[in-house]
Protein backbone atom coordinates (compact mmCIF):
# COMPACT_ATOMS: atom_id res chain seq x y z
CA UNK A 1 0.00 0.00 0.00
CA UNK A 2 1.44 3.45 -0.92
CA UNK A 3 1.18 5.99 2.13
CA UNK A 4 0.02 9.09 0.18
CA UNK A 5 0.21 12.73 1.56
CA UNK A 6 -3.40 14.41 0.37
CA UNK A 7 -4.16 18.06 0.42
CA UNK A 8 -7.62 17.12 2.20
CA UNK A 9 -9.87 14.13 3.84
CA UNK A 10 -12.06 14.60 0.85
CA UNK A 11 -9.02 13.40 -1.37
CA UNK A 12 -8.17 10.38 0.79
CA UNK A 13 -11.69 9.07 0.69
CA UNK A 14 -11.15 9.64 -2.94
CA UNK A 15 -8.00 7.42 -3.48
CA UNK A 16 -9.76 4.98 -0.91
CA UNK A 17 -13.00 4.73 -3.20
CA UNK A 18 -10.31 4.24 -6.26
CA UNK A 19 -8.92 1.35 -4.40
CA UNK A 20 -11.66 -0.14 -3.71
CA UNK A 21 -13.23 0.16 -7.40
CA UNK A 22 -10.19 -1.26 -8.25
CA UNK A 23 -9.93 -4.02 -5.76
CA UNK A 24 -13.54 -5.14 -6.77
CA UNK A 25 -14.10 -3.89 -10.51
CA UNK A 26 -10.65 -3.97 -12.26
CA UNK A 27 -8.31 -6.61 -11.02
CA UNK A 28 -10.59 -9.43 -11.17
CA UNK A 29 -11.45 -9.12 -14.96
CA UNK A 30 -8.07 -7.34 -16.43
CA UNK A 31 -5.70 -10.33 -17.04
CA UNK A 32 -9.06 -11.89 -19.41
CA UNK A 33 -9.52 -8.62 -20.84
CA UNK A 34 -6.19 -8.64 -21.86
CA UNK A 35 -5.56 -11.77 -23.53
CA UNK A 36 -9.06 -11.41 -25.17
CA UNK A 37 -9.04 -7.89 -26.26
CA UNK A 38 -11.98 -6.84 -24.88
CA UNK A 39 -12.58 -2.93 -24.58
CA UNK A 40 -13.78 -1.55 -20.88
CA UNK A 41 -17.04 -0.16 -21.63
CA UNK A 42 -18.31 -1.11 -18.65
CA UNK A 43 -14.56 0.19 -16.29
CA UNK A 44 -15.53 3.93 -17.37
CA UNK A 45 -19.21 3.76 -17.27
CA UNK A 46 -18.27 2.87 -13.26
CA UNK A 47 -15.75 5.23 -13.13
CA UNK A 48 -17.68 8.01 -14.48
CA UNK A 49 -20.90 7.35 -11.64
CA UNK A 50 -18.16 7.40 -9.01
CA UNK A 51 -16.96 10.79 -10.43
CA UNK A 52 -13.42 9.96 -11.18
CA UNK A 53 -13.71 10.54 -15.05
CA UNK A 54 -14.05 14.44 -14.11
CA UNK A 55 -11.99 15.11 -11.07
CA UNK A 56 -9.85 18.49 -12.59
CA UNK A 57 -13.08 20.10 -13.87
CA UNK A 58 -15.57 22.46 -11.99
CA UNK A 59 -18.51 21.29 -10.14
CA UNK A 60 -20.93 23.66 -11.94
CA UNK A 61 -20.60 21.16 -15.08
CA UNK A 62 -20.64 17.88 -13.10
CA UNK A 63 -16.75 17.85 -12.17
CA UNK A 64 -14.69 17.18 -8.96
CA UNK A 65 -13.26 20.62 -8.77
CA UNK A 66 -10.08 18.50 -7.11
CA UNK A 67 -6.34 19.89 -7.89
CA UNK A 68 -4.11 18.20 -10.29
CA UNK A 69 -2.38 16.76 -7.63
CA UNK A 70 -5.34 14.58 -6.49
CA UNK A 71 -6.43 13.88 -10.20
CA UNK A 72 -3.22 12.19 -10.96
CA UNK A 73 -2.88 9.76 -7.74
CA UNK A 74 -6.30 8.70 -8.70
CA UNK A 75 -5.33 7.63 -12.07
CA UNK A 76 -2.12 6.44 -10.83
CA UNK A 77 -4.41 3.97 -8.66
CA UNK A 78 -6.23 3.34 -11.47
CA UNK A 79 -3.18 2.49 -13.83
CA UNK A 80 -1.73 0.29 -10.81
CA UNK A 81 -4.62 -2.07 -11.40
CA UNK A 82 -5.17 -1.51 -14.90
CA UNK A 83 -2.80 0.16 -17.28
CA UNK A 84 -5.58 0.27 -20.28
CA UNK A 85 -7.82 1.86 -18.34
CA UNK A 86 -5.49 4.03 -16.78
CA UNK A 87 -4.65 5.22 -20.21
CA UNK A 88 -8.21 5.78 -21.37
CA UNK A 89 -8.81 7.68 -18.17
CA UNK A 90 -6.33 10.23 -18.92
CA UNK A 91 -7.39 10.51 -23.20
CA UNK A 92 -10.83 10.74 -21.52
CA UNK A 93 -10.12 14.25 -19.46
CA UNK A 94 -7.51 14.99 -22.19
CA UNK A 95 -10.86 14.90 -24.40
CA UNK A 96 -12.93 16.90 -22.43
CA UNK A 97 -10.02 19.66 -22.05
CA UNK A 98 -10.83 21.90 -25.40
CA UNK A 99 -14.62 22.36 -24.40
CA UNK A 100 -13.66 23.33 -20.95
CA UNK A 101 -10.65 25.57 -21.84
CA UNK A 102 -12.40 27.56 -24.84
CA UNK A 103 -15.83 26.54 -24.77
CA UNK A 104 -19.08 28.91 -24.58
CA UNK A 105 -21.51 28.42 -21.54
CA UNK A 106 -24.67 26.95 -24.29
CA UNK A 107 -21.57 24.25 -25.10
CA UNK A 108 -20.61 23.42 -21.70
CA UNK A 109 -24.11 22.73 -20.09
CA UNK A 110 -25.14 20.83 -23.99
CA UNK A 111 -22.32 18.28 -23.44
CA UNK A 112 -19.81 18.23 -20.62
CA UNK A 113 -21.87 16.85 -17.60
CA UNK A 114 -22.23 13.66 -19.91
CA UNK A 115 -18.87 13.61 -21.04
CA UNK A 116 -17.71 14.47 -17.45
CA UNK A 117 -19.78 11.88 -16.08
CA UNK A 118 -18.93 9.06 -17.91
CA UNK A 119 -22.14 8.46 -19.90
CA UNK A 120 -20.18 10.03 -22.85
CA UNK A 121 -16.37 8.44 -23.45
CA UNK A 122 -14.42 10.29 -25.40
CA UNK A 123 -10.99 10.27 -27.85
CA UNK A 124 -8.35 12.68 -29.33
CA UNK A 125 -7.38 12.97 -32.94
CA UNK A 126 -4.81 14.75 -33.34
CA UNK A 127 -1.83 12.54 -34.60
CA UNK A 128 -1.90 11.61 -38.41
CA UNK A 129 0.77 8.69 -40.00
CA UNK A 130 3.10 11.03 -41.51
CA UNK A 131 3.18 14.39 -38.46
CA UNK A 132 3.10 11.72 -35.53
CA UNK A 133 5.67 14.69 -33.24
CA UNK A 134 4.41 17.61 -35.96
CA UNK A 135 0.92 18.27 -35.24
CA UNK A 136 1.44 21.70 -37.68
CA UNK A 137 2.21 19.59 -40.54
CA UNK A 138 -1.34 17.69 -40.46
CA UNK A 139 -3.19 17.29 -43.52
CA UNK A 140 -6.79 17.06 -42.45
CA UNK A 141 -8.71 19.45 -44.02
CA UNK A 142 -12.08 20.95 -42.08
CA UNK A 143 -14.18 23.33 -44.73
CA UNK A 144 -16.73 25.37 -44.15
CA UNK A 145 -20.14 24.98 -46.31
CA UNK A 146 -22.81 27.26 -44.66
CA UNK A 147 -24.18 26.07 -41.32
CA UNK A 148 -21.57 23.63 -41.62
CA UNK A 149 -17.76 22.10 -41.95
CA UNK A 150 -16.79 19.08 -43.75
CA UNK A 151 -13.96 17.01 -42.62
CA UNK A 152 -11.90 15.57 -44.72
CA UNK A 153 -8.46 13.04 -44.13
CA UNK A 154 -7.65 10.55 -41.30
CA UNK A 155 -6.23 10.47 -37.97
CA UNK A 156 -3.81 8.04 -36.75
CA UNK A 157 -3.10 5.80 -33.14
CA UNK A 158 -6.62 7.39 -31.90
CA UNK A 159 -6.70 5.26 -28.28
CA UNK A 160 -10.46 4.33 -28.14
CA UNK A 161 -10.75 4.48 -32.27
CA UNK A 162 -13.90 3.14 -32.83
CA UNK A 163 -15.16 2.85 -29.81
CA UNK A 164 -15.98 6.50 -28.42
CA UNK A 165 -19.23 8.59 -28.00
CA UNK A 166 -17.41 11.29 -29.58
CA UNK A 167 -13.99 12.71 -30.61
CA UNK A 168 -11.81 15.60 -30.40
CA UNK A 169 -10.82 16.67 -33.51
CA UNK A 170 -8.12 18.43 -34.87
CA UNK A 171 -8.74 19.78 -38.54
CA UNK A 172 -6.60 22.59 -40.96
CA UNK A 173 -9.82 24.86 -41.60
CA UNK A 174 -9.51 28.37 -43.80
CA UNK A 175 -7.66 30.44 -40.78
CA UNK A 176 -5.53 27.33 -39.74
CA UNK A 177 -5.77 24.48 -37.18
CA UNK A 178 -9.29 24.57 -36.09
CA UNK A 179 -10.70 21.86 -32.75
CA UNK A 180 -14.33 20.31 -33.15
CA UNK A 181 -16.09 17.85 -31.23
CA UNK A 182 -17.68 15.31 -33.80
CA UNK A 183 -19.97 13.07 -32.49
CA UNK A 184 -18.97 9.24 -33.18
CA UNK A 185 -22.11 8.15 -35.25
CA UNK A 186 -21.25 11.16 -37.86
CA UNK A 187 -21.81 10.08 -40.99
CA UNK A 188 -18.50 9.13 -43.16
CA UNK A 189 -16.55 8.68 -39.67
CA UNK A 190 -15.31 5.29 -39.72
CA UNK A 191 -12.46 3.10 -37.30
CA UNK A 192 -9.77 1.80 -39.76
CA UNK A 193 -8.91 -2.11 -38.72
CA UNK A 194 -7.65 -1.59 -35.11
CA UNK A 195 -3.64 -2.24 -34.74
CA UNK A 196 -2.24 -5.35 -33.26
CA UNK A 197 -0.16 -3.65 -30.92
CA UNK A 198 2.22 -5.51 -28.23
CA UNK A 199 1.08 -4.24 -25.35
CA UNK A 200 -2.35 -2.34 -23.74
CA UNK A 201 -4.56 -5.00 -25.60
CA UNK A 202 -7.67 -3.62 -24.29
CA UNK A 203 -7.45 -0.47 -24.95
CA UNK A 204 -8.34 -0.25 -29.29
CA UNK A 205 -5.99 1.76 -30.88
CA UNK A 206 -7.38 2.55 -34.68
CA UNK A 207 -6.93 5.11 -37.36
CA UNK A 208 -10.06 7.12 -37.62
CA UNK A 209 -11.38 7.74 -40.70
CA UNK A 210 -13.47 11.11 -42.56
CA UNK A 211 -14.96 10.84 -45.17
CA UNK A 212 -17.01 14.17 -45.87
CA UNK A 213 -17.83 14.17 -42.44
CA UNK A 214 -20.13 17.02 -42.10
CA UNK A 215 -20.48 18.61 -38.58
CA UNK A 216 -22.52 21.55 -37.00
CA UNK A 217 -20.48 25.21 -36.75
CA UNK A 218 -21.78 25.23 -33.44
CA UNK A 219 -19.73 21.91 -32.35
CA UNK A 220 -16.28 23.60 -33.28
CA UNK A 221 -14.57 24.84 -29.64
CA UNK A 222 -13.04 28.66 -29.98
CA UNK A 223 -12.03 30.45 -33.10
CA UNK A 224 -10.84 29.14 -36.25
CA UNK A 225 -6.97 28.78 -36.38
CA UNK A 226 -7.06 28.08 -32.62
CA UNK A 227 -7.00 24.73 -32.51
CA UNK A 228 -3.44 24.46 -32.19
CA UNK A 229 -2.73 26.46 -29.22
CA UNK A 230 -5.71 24.03 -27.74
CA UNK A 231 -4.02 21.14 -28.55
CA UNK A 232 -0.41 22.36 -26.70
CA UNK A 233 -1.97 23.69 -24.00
CA UNK A 234 -3.79 19.94 -23.03
CA UNK A 235 -0.86 18.19 -23.95
CA UNK A 236 1.26 19.30 -21.04
CA UNK A 237 -1.70 18.17 -18.70
CA UNK A 238 -2.03 15.00 -20.83
CA UNK A 239 1.56 13.91 -20.51
CA UNK A 240 1.27 14.03 -16.38
CA UNK A 241 -1.85 12.02 -16.91
CA UNK A 242 0.97 9.24 -18.72
CA UNK A 243 3.56 10.23 -16.02
CA UNK A 244 0.73 8.68 -13.24
CA UNK A 245 0.07 6.11 -15.33
CA UNK A 246 3.70 4.53 -15.85
CA UNK A 247 3.95 4.88 -11.94
CA UNK A 248 1.15 3.26 -11.25
CA UNK A 249 2.23 -0.06 -13.21
CA UNK A 250 5.80 0.73 -11.81
CA UNK A 251 4.63 0.35 -8.34
CA UNK A 252 2.41 -2.91 -9.20
CA UNK A 253 5.45 -4.31 -10.87
CA UNK A 254 7.33 -3.55 -7.60
CA UNK A 255 4.74 -4.93 -5.50
CA UNK A 256 4.59 -8.10 -7.59
CA UNK A 257 8.76 -8.61 -7.31
CA UNK A 258 8.50 -7.98 -3.32
CA UNK A 259 6.13 -10.18 -3.03
CA UNK A 260 7.47 -13.09 -5.02
CA UNK A 261 10.99 -12.57 -3.42
CA UNK A 262 9.18 -13.18 -0.30
CA UNK A 263 8.11 -16.30 -1.24
CA UNK A 264 10.61 -18.04 -3.72
CA UNK A 265 13.56 -19.43 -1.75
CA UNK A 266 17.01 -20.16 -3.29
CA UNK A 267 20.32 -21.42 -1.12
CA UNK A 268 17.98 -22.08 1.98
CA UNK A 269 16.70 -18.41 2.08
CA UNK A 270 13.66 -16.31 0.65
CA UNK A 271 15.48 -14.65 -2.49
CA UNK A 272 14.71 -11.32 -0.95
CA UNK A 273 17.60 -12.02 1.38
CA UNK A 274 20.19 -12.37 -1.62
CA UNK A 275 21.75 -8.59 -1.33
CA UNK A 276 21.81 -8.98 -5.65
CA UNK A 277 17.68 -9.01 -5.62
CA UNK A 278 17.19 -6.62 -2.90
CA UNK A 279 19.58 -4.09 -4.22
CA UNK A 280 17.93 -4.53 -7.25
CA UNK A 281 14.30 -4.19 -5.36
CA UNK A 282 15.84 -1.13 -4.27
CA UNK A 283 16.34 0.35 -6.95
CA UNK A 284 12.87 -0.14 -8.17
CA UNK A 285 11.67 1.39 -5.00
CA UNK A 286 13.72 4.10 -5.73
CA UNK A 287 12.55 5.34 -9.28
CA UNK A 288 9.11 4.38 -8.38
CA UNK A 289 8.91 6.91 -5.70
CA UNK A 290 11.35 9.39 -7.70
CA UNK A 291 8.53 9.15 -11.41
CA UNK A 292 5.77 10.06 -8.40
CA UNK A 293 7.45 13.24 -6.72
CA UNK A 294 8.34 14.16 -9.95
CA UNK A 295 5.02 14.61 -11.83
CA UNK A 296 3.19 15.51 -8.32
CA UNK A 297 5.46 18.49 -8.75
CA UNK A 298 4.83 19.80 -11.81
CA UNK A 299 0.94 19.11 -10.64
CA UNK A 300 1.34 21.10 -8.01
CA UNK A 301 3.08 23.97 -10.23
CA UNK A 302 -0.10 23.76 -12.65
CA UNK A 303 -2.49 23.65 -9.43
CA UNK A 304 -0.51 27.20 -8.18
CA UNK A 305 -1.27 28.85 -11.59
CA UNK A 306 2.57 28.79 -12.45
CA UNK A 307 4.42 27.66 -15.83
CA UNK A 308 4.55 24.06 -15.60
CA UNK A 309 5.35 22.77 -19.35
CA UNK A 310 8.58 22.15 -18.59
CA UNK A 311 8.19 19.89 -15.29
CA UNK A 312 5.39 18.20 -17.15
CA UNK A 313 7.95 16.98 -20.07
CA UNK A 314 10.53 15.97 -17.03
CA UNK A 315 7.93 14.22 -15.97
CA UNK A 316 6.39 12.06 -18.22
CA UNK A 317 10.07 11.45 -19.86
CA UNK A 318 11.30 9.98 -16.37
CA UNK A 319 8.20 8.31 -14.89
CA UNK A 320 8.13 5.88 -18.19
CA UNK A 321 11.64 5.58 -18.35
CA UNK A 322 11.88 4.93 -15.11
CA UNK A 323 8.94 2.36 -15.24
CA UNK A 324 10.16 1.07 -18.45
CA UNK A 325 13.42 -0.01 -16.38
CA UNK A 326 11.49 -1.26 -13.15
CA UNK A 327 8.99 -3.54 -15.00
CA UNK A 328 11.99 -4.94 -16.96
CA UNK A 329 13.41 -5.63 -13.36
CA UNK A 330 9.82 -7.01 -12.03
CA UNK A 331 10.64 -9.86 -14.82
CA UNK A 332 14.35 -10.28 -13.99
CA UNK A 333 13.76 -10.91 -10.68
CA UNK A 334 10.72 -13.14 -11.18
CA UNK A 335 13.55 -15.09 -13.98
CA UNK A 336 11.89 -17.67 -15.87
CA UNK A 337 8.36 -17.40 -13.87
CA UNK A 338 8.35 -13.62 -14.84
CA UNK A 339 8.05 -14.42 -18.74
CA UNK A 340 5.36 -16.15 -17.96
CA UNK A 341 1.82 -15.18 -18.26
CA UNK A 342 1.20 -16.82 -15.08
CA UNK A 343 2.62 -13.86 -13.70
CA UNK A 344 1.10 -10.16 -14.32
CA UNK A 345 4.95 -8.51 -14.85
CA UNK A 346 5.13 -9.48 -18.45
CA UNK A 347 2.19 -7.32 -19.21
CA UNK A 348 3.54 -4.52 -16.96
CA UNK A 349 6.97 -4.42 -19.32
CA UNK A 350 4.69 -4.79 -22.58
CA UNK A 351 2.05 -2.49 -21.43
CA UNK A 352 4.88 0.26 -20.12
CA UNK A 353 6.81 0.57 -23.68
CA UNK A 354 4.10 2.56 -25.11
CA UNK A 355 4.02 5.03 -22.60
CA UNK A 356 7.78 6.12 -24.04
CA UNK A 357 6.47 6.80 -26.78
CA UNK A 358 2.41 8.38 -27.20
CA UNK A 359 1.45 12.38 -25.83
CA UNK A 360 4.86 13.29 -27.22
CA UNK A 361 8.28 10.72 -27.56
CA UNK A 362 10.70 10.94 -24.60
CA UNK A 363 12.57 12.72 -27.49
CA UNK A 364 10.53 15.06 -28.42
CA UNK A 365 10.32 15.59 -24.43
CA UNK A 366 13.80 15.99 -24.72
CA UNK A 367 13.40 18.47 -27.19
CA UNK A 368 10.71 20.43 -25.17
CA UNK A 369 12.99 20.83 -22.06
CA UNK A 370 16.07 21.61 -24.00
CA UNK A 371 14.57 24.52 -25.96
CA UNK A 372 13.20 25.35 -22.89
CA UNK A 373 16.44 25.67 -20.96
CA UNK A 374 17.73 28.03 -23.74
CA UNK A 375 14.79 29.95 -23.68
CA UNK A 376 14.83 30.72 -19.70
CA UNK A 377 18.96 30.82 -19.45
Amino acid sequence: MVDRLLPSQEAYDLIDLTRQIADNELRPVVDQADRNGVFPREAFRTLGRAGLLGLPYGEEFGGGGQPYEVYLQVVEEIGRAWAAVGVGTSVHVLSCFGLDFVGTDEQKQTWLPDMLGGELLGAYCLSEAHAGSDPAAMRTTAKRDGNDYVINGAKAWTTHGGQADYYKVMAVAEAGITCFLVPADSQGLTADVPEDKMGLMSSTTATMLFDNVRVPAERRLGAEGQGLSIALAGLDSGRLGIAAVATGVAQAALDAAVAYAREREAFGVPIIDHQGVSFLLADMAAATESARATYLAAARLKDAGRPFGRQASIAKLVATDNAMKVTTDAVQVLGGAGYTKDFPVERFMRETKVMQIFEGTNQIQRLVIGRDLKKKG
